[in-house]
């Protein structure tokens, strides 16, 4: 959020304004607060808009429709000044970054993410349908991500421009990269065009990129309505309902009831909707706009040099959940799963050329020395595939750092044990007692705190 400008206004009807939010073709965005202290989104119509009269009462029109959209996904409009000079109209403040910025800062969301997304997108497009709306701009920016899941915000308004964008040039109906073929045609659209957008915006969200590529608006466009999508790199699990959102044919896309029926079951094997990065996110805007909200004793009070944080709406000193320290005790999970197993691979590259001289000197069985080799090698393969897995947030990752890690401990104590219970002692000074005595032991106490850290790991939930 930035400052409030010189020429921004303090004050839009009831609300007192705090600062920018954002812009976009209608307006400025602004964060304002309602005489209680609830935080809200107040988004000011520009001058040259509001100077329109076809687009005022379109504007009216479509307000007054988008006041009754409820549902859980949506962001609620709750108040609107039509007539006011400019216009303006207030939503309630979801405080949480956009899917547009969440994956240009920290890459695409895990599978299991999107497919939650996609289920609680198409709830609130079924809630806007079904109030006679249509979205005509359902892009990444207009998407907010917050803990109990994302919300779509700019629902019906962008109607309003139709009667105007043929004399404000500067006006754009809809985003290119995420407009359906219908609407790049300038065609009558419904619903369907809706699902269209919803498909583009769950395989970037899946892949960081357009299916259609980038370029100039003119040659997205194009390939919009005349090209296939480009799919590559979108899990297999997701394809097939991606696929159907953007048949060019909006008579042969899903129904955004069929679509909450397809995603809504992964669901049920997830226990995190939003990887700790992004609730990060989310726990930096809230704690901003609290910091933010006021100025003066009424939103901090300074104590022995300190900051004392007061909560916004109550006035009573601010406290954290806990949901900060989980999440950050989470990431260092992530972080040491992702490691750990790493650093057993040069223990295991001792183990295996030192073992299995030490034991070829005591005339040992080939087929042992084969075993050693065999197994250390495998070991050594496989833990590096659990990392590539886990760092994709793949299940499987964490399942074969847990089993392989076990057998790692188990088998890099050997020498230590063989040692101990032959009574065959090695100096502590050799090269071979460094490898019974140290490197063994320190590569079992990673392994076993790989396995620990890979079932604590929140990258595979």
């Amino acid at each position: 959020m930035d400052p409030l400008r010189d020429g921004d206004p303090r004050q839009v009807g009831a609300y007192r304004l705090r600062g920018r939010l954002g812009g976009g073709g209608m307006g400025q965005v602004f964060l304002g607060s309602s005489r209680s202290g609830r935080q809200v989104a107040v988004k000011l119509v520009r001058a040259e808009l509001a100077e329109d009269v076809e687009f005022r009462r379109r504007f009216a029109v479509e307000v007054d429709a988008a006041r009754r959209v409820g549902g859980f996904y949506t962001a609620q409009v709750v108040d609107a000044g039509p007539e006011d000079v400019p216009p303006w109209l207030v939503t309630a403040y979801i405080p949480g970054p956009s899917l547009q910025q969440a994956v240009e800062k920290h890459g695409p969301l895990p599978t299991e993410a999107v497919a939650l997304l996609g289920a609680g997108l198409a709830e609130g497009l079924a809630a806007i349908h079904a109030c006679g709306l249509v979205h005509r701009d359902l892009k990444p920016s207009n998407v907010i991500l917050a803990d109990d899941g994302p919300r779509v915000i700019d629902f019906g308004i962008a109607r309003a421009l139709d009667s105007t964008s043929h004399t404000l040039s500067r006006v754009v109906v809809g985003t290119p990269s995420f407009m359906s073929p219908e609407q790049a045609r300038g065609q009558e659209i419904g619903p369907s065009s809706d699902v269209f957008s919803l498909g583009l915006i769950l395989a970037f969200a899946a892949t960081g990129r357009s299916p259609f590529g980038t370029g100039p608006a003119e040659a997205i466009v194009y390939r919009i309505v005349h090209d296939e999508p480009d799919l590559v790199g979108l899990p297999s699990r997701l394809a097939g309902t991606v696929r159907r959102c953007l048949a060019k044919d909006p008579g042969r896309r899903p129904s955004v009831a069929d679509i909450i029926d397809e995603l809504a079951e992964f669901g049920r094997t997830t226990t995190r909707w939003l990887p700790p990065t992004i609730s990060t996110m989310i726990d930096e805007r809230r704690m901003q706009t609290t910091i933010d909200l006021g100025s003066g004793p009424t939103a901090q009070q300074r104590r022995g040099g300190g900051t004392r944080l007061l909560d916004a709406q109550t006035g009573h000193p601010h406290r954290d959940s806990g949901r900060s320290t989980a999440r950050r005790q989470d990431r260092a999970a992530s972080t040491a799963a992702l490691v750990l197993p790493l650093l057993c691979i040069p223990g295991l590259l001792f183990l295996t050329f030192e073992a299995a001289g030490a034991l070829d000197e005591r005339g040992a069985p080939i087929a042992l020395l084969w075993t050693n080799l065999v197994l250390a090698v495998v070991e050594m393969a496989l833990l590096v595939v659990g990392v590539l897995l886990l760092s994709q947030r793949q299940a499987a990752g964490r399942g074969i750092i847990v089993t392989v890690g076990i057998v790692v401990a188990l088998h890099t104590l050997t020498p230590s044990l063989q040692a101990v219970l032959t009574g065959a002692l090695v100096p502590i000074g050799d090269l071979r007692g460094l490898l019974v005595y140290v490197i063994s032991p320190l590569t079992s106490v990673a392994a076993v705190a790989a396995v620990a850290s890979a079932r604590r790991s929140a990258l595979a939930h």
